[in-house]
């Protein structure tokens, strides 16, 4: 199973790849372990914030008012963050019934579709999210809750997640083609 938590996958992820995007698939390897780092940690916070919010209204009857939104904040910045990361090891969603059935080649190809499939939906996303980000940067947009924190901080890890899973599929389309060996 492909977690990222094996010292031996750790260790041959951390190595350069070769051919003609190594370097590149290099940076991405590195910017990948230290997202998923912080990713990990925000959600270790989200889960810490919502215990802290349950015990305090619970056993000490204080009401709190920005643990959701905040606890959201993190979850947000987690899954947006860390889905090139995940999409770096085809981590994603996928019927490995359908793979299965088809020959390496037909496979091969079946997987260049639906990699420029995907990124024209995230490319797209990720335009929509730059266009969410301006504005509430621009018109100072803020939450209607009582905490009121700033939307541009959730807008912001949604864009820099979609383009970084765009540039993810970007990578992978051009190995494809760099790279045309059959994908294990």
């Amino acid at each position: 199973m492909a977690h990222g938590l094996d010292p031996v996958e750790t260790a041959s992820a951390a190595a350069p790849p070769a051919g003609a995007a190594g370097p590149v698939e290099h940076v991405f390897v590195v910017l990948n372990q230290l997202i998923v780092l912080i990713a990990s940690i925000a959600l270790v916070a989200a889960s810490l914030v919502l215990t802290y919010s349950v015990i305090v209204r619970y056993f000490l009857k204080i009401s709190t008012d920005w643990q959701d939104e905040m606890s959201v904040f993190l979850i947000i910045g987690a899954v947006f963050m860390s889905s090139a990361a995940i999409q770096a090891r085809r981590g994603h969603v996928a019927i490995e019934a359908v793979s299965s059935m088809l020959s390496p080649s037909v496979n091969r190809i079946r997987l260049i579709v639906v990699d420029i499939l995907s990124l024209a939906f995230c490319g797209f996303f990720a335009w929509k999210a730059w266009v969410l980000l301006e504005e509430a940067w621009v018109d100072n947009f803020h939450s209607g809750s009582t905490w009121g924190p700033p939307l541009w901080v959730p807008y912001s890890l949604m864009t820099a997640g979609m383009f970084l899973l765009s540039l993810q599929i970007l990578l992978q389309i051009a190995n494809a083609f760099l790279r045309p060996k059959v994908p294990a």
